[in-house]
């Protein structure tokens, strides 16, 4: 399990978690040590909400735990496969991987009924070298993230409407950062308002040399 290096991007939208994601790719690449093997699975493949044909589908509290236990399972062969070959090196059986919207997001979204099941998965990751890793944004720099990212959706919109987002940005924050107090896996929060994506990948990646 030491061979395996584990990186859970979680925040809500307009944090950073894609543009953390694509440096912290980069990053990995260039270490002289690196992982030749890597996985990296974006919010599609654990998100609870996702657009299909075209509407958006929210996954009930079991298939969404299904999912993500799915999920685990796949990275759980990989290792037993690496434990039966014996030791070698981090570069030749070694995985990084990151997953992205992840266990917080269960977490947040079903924070009233019964953390049980999650709280098994999360041990499984921690056994997988995992940390999760928090993406936030100041209350000062939440609108002009929110507008930067497609300006012309937002114009013409109230500042009541943009008031409404703001808010409910920051009250999402508040419960992923309430729900990683009782999450196994060790959680690390980063501010991302400067948007230095390459800076925030190298401390990520400190985290879990």
């Amino acid at each position: 399990m030491g061979q395996f290096r584990g990186v859970i991007l979680e925040g809500y939208s307009h944090a950073g978690k894609t543009s953390t994601l694509k440096a912290l790719k980069l990053l990995q690449a260039q270490e002289e040590q690196a992982e030749r093997s890597v996985v990296i699975l974006g919010e599609h493949y654990s998100q609870i909400l996702n657009r299909v044909h075209g509407e958006l589908v929210a996954l009930h509290r079991e298939e969404h735990l299904e999912l993500l236990h799915k999920r685990v399972a796949m990275l759980q062969e990989l290792n037993q496969w690496a434990e039966a070959l014996g030791q070698a090196s981090r570069q030749s059986r070694g995985i990084f991987y990151v997953l992205e919207r992840f266990h917080l997001n269960h977490r947040a979204a079903f924070a009233d009924q019964d953390s049980t099941q999650v709280t098994e998965l999360e041990r499984t990751l921690v056994d997988l070298g995992a940390i999760t890793i928090l993406l936030t944004i100041s209350s000062e720099a939440v609108e002009e993230r929110i507008q930067s990212r497609r300006p012309a959706q937002w114009l013409g919109k109230s500042k009541a409407y943009m008031a409404a987002q703001c808010d409910e940005l920051l009250k999402v924050q508040d419960r992923l950062r309430e729900q990683s107090k009782k999450s196994l896996i060790p959680t690390i929060e980063i501010n991302t308002d400067s948007k230095d994506w390459s800076l925030f990948a190298k401390q990520i990646l400190k985290h879990i040399d």
